[in-house]
């Protein structure tokens, strides 16, 4: 039985991708910040085969309590960094601390999670970060959206280079630039605009690739998208 830790865990995306991780007969470590929706998670999953843990993953004591949980576990096949922060505003008036928050959430706390975790990590495993299409160079930009699309850029050029150093462990590291999928998120980025993907289609490609892509690919920014909202 593989072990899968997922963070942001407790909604969306992450949270189908916990419903279908369990499905797939996978161990899954589930983190997120909010216990209540946790709790909401382990009551639909209904499963011995998952652990949630809150936990917020830009504070240190949060990151020692999955630690913990983990040591005691036969290691790790897969981490999926899910967890995810927006702000919808025009460059000039982003202030310097929300730009921090936004990297603090998207970009240091997988850095810190995979640092932390990268121990525990069997041979085989993967690494898969969730970036965004707005990280995606070429891509289309969107005004409003600088900080959070800077963070996930950064996202994706940390997984190649992390594909590099780890290789000699087995190790791989991709990058999903995952495109619309009907999200609170999206909603708070894009008002009004109905997605082609539900969170449920996006957990199913997303579960299968953190157990079997990095048998194809390893160190890639890969777009997952549709469309661009409009």
């Amino acid at each position: 039985m593989k072990t899968i830790v997922l963070t942001g865990a407790s909604k969306g995306i992450g949270y189908q991708t916990a419903l279908k991780l369990l499905e797939s007969g996978c161990k899954v470590i589930a983190v997120a910040r909010s216990a209540e929706k946790l709790e909401e998670l382990k009551s639909k999953a209904s499963s011995p085969h998952l652990k949630i843990i809150p936990a917020d993953l830009t504070n240190k004591d949060d990151i020692q309590k999955i630690l913990k949980y983990v040591a005691d576990t036969n290691g790790i096949d897969g981490l999926i960094n899910n967890a995810g922060a927006l702000i919808n505003k025009p460059f000039s008036e982003t202030a310097t601390d929300e730009w921090q928050f936004i990297f603090d959430i998207n970009l240091f706390a997988p850095v810190n999670l995979i640092n932390h975790l990268k121990p525990y990590l069997n041979r085989g495993s993967h690494i898969v970060n969730i970036g965004s299409m707005g990280g995606f160079q070429g891509s289309d930009k969107f005004p409003g959206l600088a900080a959070y699309s800077s963070a996930k850029g950064a996202l994706g050029v940390l997984s190649e280079c992390l594909s590099t150093e780890f290789s000699s462990d087995d190790i791989s590291v991709n990058c999903l630039c995952l495109g619309a999928v009907q999200t609170n998120m999206l909603q708070k980025a894009f008002p009004g605009y109905q997605a082609p993907v539900q969170p449920k289609e996006m957990a199913t490609y997303i579960s299968d690739f953190v157990l079997n892509g990095h048998k194809f690919m390893n160190g890639k920014i890969l777009p997952v998208a549709l469309n661009n909202p409009e």
